[in-house]
């Protein structure tokens, strides 16, 4: 089931909310065991089957976090414990291989063995990369120590909670229980207007602008796979295009996640918050999918980088602490581990030779951003001399290599994705519609000289169309105030507070349950209620 349907918005949701609020008035375990239910519900709407499929795994990590929880509480030995934590973390990944990576494997074997072996074609439970980066976090800080208690309703809410269940955020189980414990489960009015507000902007987001940018740009991609040799403008259309409508969807499904969330009295982790205003690719992951950020830094990167160190201190060589770090100690502590974990991040994201790809690109740009901190400290000491120059320059350049990156993301095969880039560099040279070209009246023999031709194959005002929606959404944004800064009062997010923050079109404007506000929510639930049309998943909920 779709956010963005129907039958989930004026169906599924109020028979929900319905049922938590008077079951909530006479008992909050009623009220929690229904939300179970509805999110049992909620998930097995497009395929039963998937309840089948989860159940096992579900009642499976909830004995292993439970075998944890008692040999933490000094009925066996540490090596037990980690023993039990290593057959957890295998199977999981086993499961998530399964289910995810098994043609891809197959067809890997056959593209270079050139092999026949039958695909099987696994039909992808929704969310499994998600729940099970989830399930994963939750044993180790069950043997690291980190959650004390446990029982089967909670440990059932915790992985089932339908506002997060398919596309995140990754929630951590100390930041969610204290609140469905501390939960009134009953009608709240704050709550509900809040959930309304961003439900709706996030709603907004992603029919009128993901959805309408994605009709412009999904022929590009597929000129791509088919024909090839995607000119220059085109090729960047196509980049920007995708960045933004990925963009737009994944804030939108954020916002409609936060927003559902606070219907019950929950308040999410933040994990998207204006990623393309950051000045470097650093800042841009710590803005982007932010608690799968967090995941891997704390359960692949960090622990990868501590193994790393200690062998090189047991060797006598110098870590990368110092002040002079040496190569080695760069390459061995820093570009390896970023590039392992990025390349995790590039293949939990899909099965693909594309998804690896991505992974990597950002591998290396994290390893260049990090190398340049080093250099840049000793060459520009003079902190906002540096400020006032780089980070316009990083603003650009961290657009341009995320955008370049996103083609790998999108584009349905390699072959694809290298003529997309070739026409951003220029390798297909620089191309205007027919009809535009034609337009142009003495400028014509001027751009003949420099090499733009004219192509017939393009609609001169789908081409218009497209230039001017990628102007505006990338207006909105940089420098429009996003939700967590309009909703910052009420700490739409879990630790979201207010900040004097100013973007291009002057003060931040702040929500406040007022009549202006609640006409202006209608009207944005109006637009978004009216572009509601056929099936359009959220890209996140594919992984």
């Amino acid at each position: 089931m779709l956010f963005n349907s129907s039958e989930f918005l004026f169906v599924f949701l109020p028979v929900a909310l319905s049922g938590f609020y008077l079951l909530g008035a006479r008992s909050r375990t009623s009220a929690i065991r229904w939300l179970i239910l509805v999110s049992l519900a909620f998930y097995a709407w497009w395929r039963p089957v998937n309840v089948l499929i989860i159940g096992p795994s579900i009642l499976i990590n909830f004995a292993l976090a439970s075998i944890l929880l008692r040999l933490n509480q000094g009925e066996g030995s540490r090596r037990m414990s980690t023993a039990v934590l290593v057959l957890g973390i295998c199977f999981n990944i086993a499961f998530l291989g399964f289910f995810k990576y098994t043609d891809f494997i197959l067809g890997s074997f056959n593209d270079i063995l050139d092999a026949n072996l039958v695909l099987r074609h696994i039909i992808l439970p929704l969310g499994i990369s998600f729940i099970t980066f989830q399930k994963i976090a939750l044993l180790i800080d069950v043997q690291a120590g980190r959650v004390r208690s446990l029982t089967f309703q909670d440990y059932c809410t915790f992985v089932l909670f339908f506002p997060q269940l398919i596309a995140g955020p990754i929630v951590h189980y100390r930041e969610m229980m204290p609140q469905f414990q501390a939960a009134s489960c009953r009608f709240d009015k704050e709550n509900v207007a809040i959930g309304l507000t961003l439900l709706f902007c996030g709603l907004f987001k992603k029919v009128v602008f993901a959805d309408n940018i994605a009709l412009l740009v999904t022929p590009i991609y597929d000129h791509a796979a088919t024909g090839g040799r995607t000119s220059f403008l085109l090729a960047w259309m196509a980049a920007v295009g995708f960045t933004l409508q990925i963009y737009f969807d994944f804030s939108g499904y954020t916002d409609m996640a936060l927003g559902l969330a606070r219907f019950f009295g929950i308040r999410l982790p933040p994990n998207f918050n204006s990623p393309l205003r950051a000045s470097n690719i650093i800042d841009y992951w710590l803005r982007w999918n932010m608690t799968l950020t967090r995941f891997l830094t704390a359960y692949i990167y960090n622990p990868l980088v501590l193994w790393l160190t200690r062998r090189r201190l047991e060797k006598g060589q110098p870590g990368f602490g110092e002040r002079n770090p040496t190569v080695g100690a760069f390459v061995s502590l820093l570009m390896f581990p970023i590039v392992i974990t990025m390349f995790v991040s590039g293949l939990w994201h899909g099965a693909g030779y594309g998804f690896i790809v991505w992974g990597l690109l950002h591998g290396f740009y994290l390893t260049i951003n990090h190398g340049w901190r080093v250099v840049a400290a000793r060459l520009w000491p003079d902190r906002r001399s540096y400020d006032r120059v780089m980070k316009p320059a990083g603003l650009v350049l961290t657009f341009v290599s995320v955008t370049a990156a996103m083609i790998f993301f999108r584009a349905p095969t390699m072959t694809s994705a290298i003529d997309l880039v070739k026409g951003i560099i220029g390798l297909n040279g620089v191309a205007l519609p027919q009809a535009l070209f034609d337009r142009l009246g003495p400028l014509t023999s001027t751009f003949h000289s420099i090499g733009v031709i004219a192509d017939g194959s393009w609609n001169s005002q789908d081409f218009v169309k497209t230039a001017i929606w990628i102007s505006g959404l990338m207006f909105v944004a940089l420098a429009c105030p996003n939700t967590l800064q309009i909703l910052a009062r009420y700490e739409p997010a879990l630790g979201v507070k207010p900040r004097s923050t100013k973007l291009v079109i002057g003060r931040i404007i702040e929500w406040n349950a007022s009549l202006p506000w609640a006409i202006a929510m209608s009207a944005i639930a109006a637009i978004a209620i009216g572009f509601m049309g056929g099936p359009s998943e959220f890209l996140y909920w594919q992984f």
